[in-house]
C-alpha cells in the first residue's frame, strides 16, 4: 500500500486529532503499523503528550482517548 504524495506525518496527526470523535473528547482507533509508518512512534508519542492525551494498545490497534480524563482498568 503506498500513500499519496499529499499525506504528509503532519496531515496525518492533523486529521486524527481534528476527527469528529477527538473534537467532542472521545475515542479514536488506529492500527500501530499504520502509526508506526505514518508518522512513526515517538513522534505520535510526543503528540499525545503535548495534548494531554492518553493512548493504549492491544492486538495491533491504538486506542487513543482524546480527552484529560484518567484511564481505570476494569
Amino acid at each position: 500500500m503506498s500513500l499519496s504524495a499529499h499525506l504528509s506525518p503532519d496531515l496525518w496527526i492533523e486529521q486524527i486529532f481534528s476527527s469528529r470523535a477527538a473534537a467532542k473528547g472521545g475515542v479514536v482507533r488506529r492500527k500501530q503499523r499504520d502509526v508506526e509508518r505514518l508518522v512513526g512512534m515517538n513522534r505520535f508519542k510526543h503528540e499525545l503528550k503535548r495534548r494531554g492525551y492518553s493512548a493504549l494498545t492491544n492486538a495491533g490497534d491504538i486506542i487513543i482517548f482524546c480527552n484529560q480524563e484518567p484511564i481505570e482498568p476494569l
